[in-house]
């Protein structure tokens, strides 16, 4: 009886060209890279990493916010001071106008005075109505200083003193005092504790 070994089986080796085939079709992937795409992706890069960052603004340090109050503050006082100051020289304009214009109103009819003096005239009797007309003008003018708190300084007889007189000769006399006033060239003026302008005198000299 014959034996029937059993049929051997026996594998062929795959076709090369075949292999070729779906090896070009199937990726390979190395370790540690990834192969890029071919295709040109038209969308923009969606990864956190690329994304534009807004930085927020940085909050100012303490010493930056006082430095900027201070900035504020001086700039603001510096508006109020310049304000003060225009307003200031307004009103001092306006008070020294309406001073002026005070004291001018009070002097005018002084000036009438005087041309109705000088148009007179003189006649016979000229000589003494003139006089008679500037002695009025000058009462008048004196009583206009008064209420305006002007004050002639008493000078002759008084002891010279330099803080209201104002010696312009020395002249020796036996029978007055060293430093005494003995003649007043020029009366002075006060305007309250004010001086106007000091009296010009001659001074004893012992």
């Amino acid at each position: 009886m014959t034996k029937k070994h059993p049929k051997n089986t026996v594998q062929e080796p795959p076709d090369e060209a075949a292999t070729a085939d779906t090896t070009a079709d199937t990726p390979t992937v190395e370790a540690g890279f990834s192969r890029p795409d071919s295709r040109p992706d038209s969308r923009p890069d969606s990864r956190p990493e690329n994304r534009p960052e807004t930085e927020a603004p940085a909050e100012p340090s303490p010493a930056e916010r006082q430095r900027d109050e201070f900035k504020d503050l001086l700039l603001r006082k510096t508006a109020e001071f310049e304000n003060f100051r225009k307003r200031t020289d307004r009103e001092r304009a306006t008070l020294s106008e309406t001073a002026a214009a005070g004291i001018i109103e009070e002097l005018l009819p002084l000036v009438d005075d005087m041309e109705r003096a000088l148009s007179a005239d003189p006649g016979a009797e000229g000589a003494d109505a003139y006089r008679k007309g500037v002695e009025l003008i000058h009462r008048q003018l004196l009583d206009i200083l008064r209420r305006r708190g002007v004050t002639p300084i008493e000078a002759l007889g008084a002891v010279f003193d330099p803080h209201y007189h104002q010696a312009v000769s020395h002249e020796p006399a036996d029978d007055r005092a060293e430093g005494e006033i003995v003649e007043e060239f020029r009366r002075g003026y006060m305007l309250g504790d004010r001086l106007l302008r000091p009296s010009m005198v001659k001074v004893a000299k012992g």
